[in-house]
């Protein structure tokens, strides 16, 4: 029962020394998503996917693409929020201007 337990200092030891991070996982590196368009994260994305689909990987691979898919489905939310947001913007503002030259158009009917 010994080298079953998690978390000793042997444990981890033994997990530094065959090379991983924490407990033998190390995390995919995700420090370029932040900067990519959305067509490059969505891209990297669906080819993210298909890898895990596709099976084969080991356990410590797939646990690597699948926290670099989550933060490019991330990244591509963040752009779509942004774009409906933009969009909302300029609805609102068209809204306004059509409110706007509606009730000074109206206004100027009736002075006609």
């Amino acid at each position: 029962m010994t080298g079953t337990s998690k978390g000793t200092a042997q444990d981890t030891d033994q997990d530094t020394d065959q090379g991983g991070a924490v407990d033998g996982f190390s995390a995919a590196d995700t420090s370029d998503v932040a900067t990519m368009s959305y067509e490059q994260a969505r891209s990297e994305l669906v080819e993210t996917v298909s890898r895990l689909e596709a099976g084969g990987a080991g356990l410590e691979e797939s646990l690597a693409l699948w926290e670099r898919g989550e933060a490019l489905a991330d990244r591509c939310e963040a752009w779509l929020d942004g774009a409906r947001a933009k969009l909302d913007e300029v609805r609102a503002r068209v809204a306004g201007t059509d409110a706007g030259a509606g009730a000074g158009a109206g206004a100027g009917a009736e002075r006609g």
